[in-house]
């Protein structure tokens, strides 16, 4: 018999079969007697059925199919198929990798007997990972031996299997103890199984004492896929425990959690003033907020007019301005992304941006050829190209399903975005392909429409994101500390009570950043949102100032209810899908504007706003020299535009309300 997944055995029972009707005619079941586990690995908990007689063969894999409790037809995947994209059977998706978690074998039958191979063999067997577990159906009570049937994602149903000797709520109270099992309200006999580890609906903190606390070694290892995938849900499960139980009883120290944190990206370091090189930032007064507005969207007729016969932008300034201020009309962005990008560049005539697309076109199909033409022999020797793949695979199944661009099954949509990520990984072989990059591509593939121009679009995007995705973490480290430093001149007092409860990381931020607010906002709104930041407007890092006007927005609901360690991440968690993006827009511009009149602004605030600092006039009073700082982008930013403007949304701040609305040069 082959040898189990190595790990702890956390359950062992023999004795369990699988009862198998192989032919149409048979009166009567076949056996196939086994072993049934469920072993503790490092990262994960698997279980494990395999027969007695069990060698098993995984050269051939078969999906599983129907299940009829004791029954079980098999849909075998086509050999010349390769089970991937659009080629794949329905119950084959990519989103519980059926490769790696499930393999099974239809052996030859006859006149009833015990399904055996040629050697006397039995070929059957199964494992999966309880992270691809979806329900399990039991038997109902005084009908036969018992037998549990397990249903994975995607409804896929394993062979119902039956335990001759009893025991089979052993097996459920083991499970019980690595997740959350409830009873379905439409059939007692189901128990539905919560998609998180049982840990983490006990406590975050607990979870460091767990047997499996996957989430926070995966922290450690790859912070990408955990913020992504499960750092987001955290908080949810631990406030649906609270409510149940005394969470003072269960809490760690929220100190020991945020030096976890901070040891999840080594070399983080928020706190600048015990780092050399780092000027200490004292109290300064920025003075009040200015009032702004922003205006109706750039129009067809206004992008056409400041364009000459040729093609060429008239006044690039201008239409950046245009565009910062209020956007783009939906049918403008096909084009205008393209410039905004760097995909065209704004000085070009149209004849050249048509040479330019021609050799692009050449260029692109000659990457996606190099992966389209590489044979299941060959990839089996790329491990790096078939986990490229096998991610890629996950990601897209799952990417903006809600978007009609990508609904449904076998959606063309689906399979330029899958096509796009894979040829991106032939452009950049060293980087790859990395969890958050299909939610970089999906709105630029929506607005393009194209595979060739989004692709292209989409390099320039990553050479702006590239650092976010890096090994080494290197961009998120320095966009974290420079977060810090922005918020603790804008507010001292508000940093000194996020440091109080432990959250002076800032680590809630880390997906904000990741993918440029892709999960806080609307799809709709995301569009907007980049046009505005692609303008590289008002100033360097402009999205640290939206993530600034974002925390000093809620800043009073936090303080005000002394939020915690864990409140601070669930609030923040929760404010997904419910920013005001024209409000937090107008926010942002005003602290930018704040910061830049501000005479006495910090030299590592300048650096990071790419604000030039030099010397001004001697005070009048003082005769002291004070410094100053000018935008080093054109001086015409602030200047007034002489467009309909519409008021931004100020009702979350009243401070903000003023009887009129004021010009957009600063005083």
């Amino acid at each position: 018999m082959a040898a189990p997944p190595s790990g702890k055995v956390a359950y062992e029972q023999e004795g369990v079969f699988i009862h198998s009707s192989c032919g149409k005619n048979d009166d009567q079941d076949n056996l196939i007697g086994g072993i049934l586990r469920v072993i503790e690995k490092e990262n994960e908990v698997i279980v494990d059925w395999r027969p007695l007689d069990d060698t098993l063969d995984t050269s051939n894999i078969l999906c599983a199919g129907k299940d009829s409790s004791s029954v079980v037809e098999w849909t075998q995947t086509p050999k010349e198929k390769s089970p991937r994209g659009a080629d794949r059977p329905s119950s084959y998706e990519a989103e519980w990798d059926m490769v790696t978690t499930v393999s099974f074998k239809k052996k030859p039958h006859s006149n009833g007997d015990a399904t055996t191979h040629a050697n006397g063999e039995s070929k059957w067997s199964f494992l999966f990972s309880l992270t691809d577990l979806k329900s399990i159906k039991q038997n109902k009570e005084g009908m036969g031996w018992s037998y549990l049937v397990f249903c994975l994602k995607d409804d896929v149903r394993l062979p119902a299997l039956h335990f001759h000797r009893g025991d089979s709520k052993l097996l459920i109270k083991c499970l019980e103890k690595h997740v959350v099992l409830s009873e379905s309200p439409q059939d007692k006999r189901i128990l539905l199984v919560n998609s998180q580890n049982k840990s983490l609906s006990q406590s975050f903190e607990n979870l460091l004492d767990e047997p499996s606390y996957g989430l926070l070694q995966k922290l450690k290892k790859d912070p990408y896929t955990a913020t992504m995938g499960r750092f987001s849900k955290v908080t949810n499960y631990i406030f649906d425990s609270f409510r149940l139980t005394d969470p003072s009883t269960q809490r760690r120290p929220p100190s020991e959690m945020a030096d976890f944190l901070n040891d999840a990206i080594p070399g983080l370091k928020i706190n600048q003033q015990e780092e050399p090189g780092f000027e200490v930032i004292t109290r300064i007064d920025l003075g009040k907020q200015p009032e702004v507005s922003r205006r109706e969207p750039v129009s067809a007729e206004e992008w056409a007019k400041n364009m000459d016969s040729e093609g060429r932008i008239l006044n690039v300034d201008y239409i950046k301005q245009l565009i910062f201020k209020g956007g783009l009309c939906h049918t403008l962005r096909k084009e205008a992304w393209k410039f905004l990008l760097g995909y065209f560049p704004w000085n070009s005539t149209k004849e050249e941006r048509a040479n330019l697309q021609k050799r692009k076109t050449d260029e692109y199909f000659r990457m996606k050829l190099q992966w389209k033409s590489v044979s299941e022999e060959q990839e089996k020797r790329n491990s790096r190209l078939r986990d490229y793949r096998s991610l890629i695979e996950k990601d897209v199944n799952r990417t903006d399903r809600t978007n009609k661009f990508y609904e449904g099954e076998d959606n063309p949509g689906l399979i330029l975005l899958h096509d796009i990520l894979m040829t991106y990984c032939m452009y950049d072989f060293d980087l790859g392909y990395v969890q958050g990059m299909s939610d970089l591509l999906s709105p630029v593939l929506y607005v393009m429409e194209n595979e060739v121009d989004a692709f292209w679009c989409f390099v320039s995007y990553m050479d702006q994101m590239h650092q976010n995705f890096e090994e080494q973490m290197q961009g998120m480290k320095t966009q974290l500390i420079q977060l810090s430093t922005l918020l603790r001149l804008l507010d001292s007092g508000f940093c000194s009570y996020l440091e109080s409860q432990d959250s002076g990381y800032l680590y809630f931020c880390f997906r904000w950043l990741l993918i440029r607010f892709k999960r806080e906002f609307s799809f709709q709104d995301i569009l907007r949102l980049w046009e505005v930041m692609w303008t590289e407007l008002p100033c360097q890092n402009f999205h640290l100032l939206l993530c600034c006007a974002i925390l000093e927005a809620e800043k009073q609901q936090i303080m005000d209810k002394h939020y915690g360690f864990n409140e601070i991440l669930k609030h923040v968690n929760e404010l997904s899908m419910k920013i005001d993006v024209e409000y937090i827009l107008c926010k942002a511009e005003a602290i930018s504007m704040q910061m830049m009149n501000c005479k006495e602004l910090p030299q590592a605030v300048s650096e990071i706003l790419g604000i030039e600092s030099r010397s001004v006039t001697p005070d009048s009073d003082t005769g002291e020299d004070e410094s100053g700082a000018v935008l080093s982008c054109p001086t015409s930013l602030y200047q007034s535009i002489s467009t309909p403007v519409i008021a931004a949304n100020g009702t979350r701040d009243s401070t903000q309300q003023t009887s009129e609305t004021q010009t957009l040069t600063p005083a």
